[in-house]
């Protein structure tokens, strides 16, 4: 037994180790199957490119030219009337970088959904705060994390860092040391703690 890893016992003699139990498997999408699912498939078709369920959260992967579309349609035909959040997630390996996501609530199904798009560097997408006001600064908040454009914002600037700060500091290639200590420097004129 060639490729098989052995030990020694204490007498010098060769024995077969036991090799480590398999890692077991985790948790994987499955898929969303209800009339909503139907209904926008139907009206979409290939736009619709995902529509799952992961550890019981249901949600969709849409193509970026419809994604404006479909939150509409769910606020208004499937009363998802509060955008819970906006987020992103950036794969800076990939062709479209990021993962741009709206977490939707329904009052009337007690029902979230996740609605997901993905968009490369550069690329901006509609601004929903004429569809949940609540966006407003849920957008800023990407904008100024992840350096994502939203057309038609009201007022799309920082939110929590200040107007100087340089790059955005949830994409996995920002180097935040380099920058907390040029803006300290630059800007209280002394030396980072960092």
């Amino acid at each position: 037994m060639p490729d098989e890893i052995k030990s020694s016992t204490s007498d010098g003699e060769q024995k077969p180790a036991h090799a480590a139990p398999p890692k077991p498997a985790g948790p994987v999408p499955t898929l969303w199957d209800s009339p909503l699912v139907a209904d926008l498939k139907k009206r979409y078709g290939s736009g619709i490119c995902e529509a799952s369920t992961y550890l019981g959260q249901n949600y969709f992967v849409l193509g970026a030219t419809i994604v404006t579309d479909i939150l509409i349609i769910l606020r208004d035909e499937y009363n998802f009337n509060y955008c819970v959040d906006i987020t992103a997630v950036h794969y800076p390996e990939r062709e479209k970088q990021f993962d741009l996501i709206w977490i939707l609530y329904s009052y009337k199904s007690n029902e979230r959904i996740r609605v997901k798009t993905l968009i490369a560097d550069g690329q901006s997408v509609r601004s929903s705060v004429s569809i949940w006001p609540t966006a407003n600064w849920l957008e800023r908040e990407v904008y100024d994390m992840f350096g994502i454009t939203f057309e038609g914002h009201p007022d799309l600037k920082r939110i929590l860092l200040p107007d100087g700060w340089k790059g955005f500091p949830l994409r996995k290639d920002y180097d935040i040391i380099q920058q907390d200590n040029e803006w300290v420097q630059i800007n209280l004129g002394i030396e980072s703690g960092q």
